[in-house]
């Protein structure tokens, strides 16, 4: 009986040991597996740098918001791209990526992976300078150069246009935020940078000349450069809205006119086929 009990017990040792070796050996070899989603509980925002802005810069250039190098540098091109994620999977665009934009991007992306965390890089061109041990700074004391092609407004009450954007000059934004403030000022966020974008798909169309300024002051075009309002200083807001539509956020969905149909005289305007209204504008082809 004694016998027995005794080899019984050895098996189970025997059994329980071998749990154990293979959990250890599992643990080993599954120490430097990536994890699924790898952002942490970091806020993302203009200086951040790091894995997490990698994999915020794949994700957004998955979706097609986000146009330059993955570089793990949270400037401006990831500033505006991320606004214009935000505006459109959560209604509110700030630049700053926090818990509830992680869980969009990621609602988004479900197919995203990166080769390069698999691999032990980043794929960026400072990798070897980071590490995913060592949690980046989520802001930097001092913002990159107004100077920068992508600059955005610094805060809401204190906007500076770049030098460049898109493509457009210094000139050419100011002129549109003219726009804008003076044709829909007042208007949801959204219909702002709608009528920004009817300045731009103009730009792109053989109908219409191919200069901002051609575009602004061909004659009877905007009913604020015939009673002057274009002349009225834009706001911060404004000026935002012209920033999200050089960089690509078209809510127009490719409009090139729109009107008020409150206080739209023209039978002409109403013969063109309508594409979508917000706030009190109607956007047509």
């Amino acid at each position: 009986m004694t016998i027995t009990m005794t080899v019984a017990t050895n098996k189970r040792f025997r059994k329980l040991a071998l749990a154990i070796t293979f959990m250890s050996t599992l643990s080993v070899f599954g120490a430097g597996l990536p994890e699924a989603n790898a952002f942490t509980s970091q806020t993302l925002m203009i200086g951040s740098r790091g894995y997490d802005v990698d994999e915020l810069q794949g994700r957004l250039k998955l979706l097609g918001f986000y146009k330059s190098k993955v570089d793990g540098n949270f400037g401006w091109d990831t500033y505006w791209a991320v606004r214009i994620f935000q505006q459109q999977f959560i209604g509110k665009p700030t630049g700053v990526v926090n818990l509830q934009t992680r869980q969009a991007l990621v609602k988004a992306t479900p197919n995203w992976h990166s080769p390069s965390y698999l691999t032990g890089g980043s794929g960026s061109s400072n990798s070897n300078s980071r590490s995913a041990s060592n949690p980046p700074s989520t802001a930097s004391s001092t913002p990159p150069s107004t100077a920068s092609s992508n600059s955005p407004p610094a805060s809401a009450a204190n906007v500076t246009l770049p030098a460049t954007a898109g493509g457009f000059s210094q000139s050419d934004l100011s002129l549109m935020a003219h726009v804008v403030y003076a044709e829909a000022r007042g208007e949801p966020f959204i219909g702002q940078v709608a009528v920004a974008a009817v300045l731009i798909n103009r730009m792109h169309s053989p109908k219409f000349p191919h200069s901002i300024p051609a575009i602004v002051y061909q004659p009877l075009a905007f009913t604020s450069v015939a009673d002057g309002q274009i002349n009225l200083q834009p706001n911060a807001e404004a000026m935002r809205a012209v920033m999200d539509a050089v960089h690509g956020w078209d809510p127009s969905h490719g409009a090139l006119y729109y009107f008020n149909p409150a206080t739209a005289t023209s039978a002409w305007i109403w013969s063109k086929p309508e594409i979508l209204q917000i706030g009190h504008h109607i956007f047509c082809k």
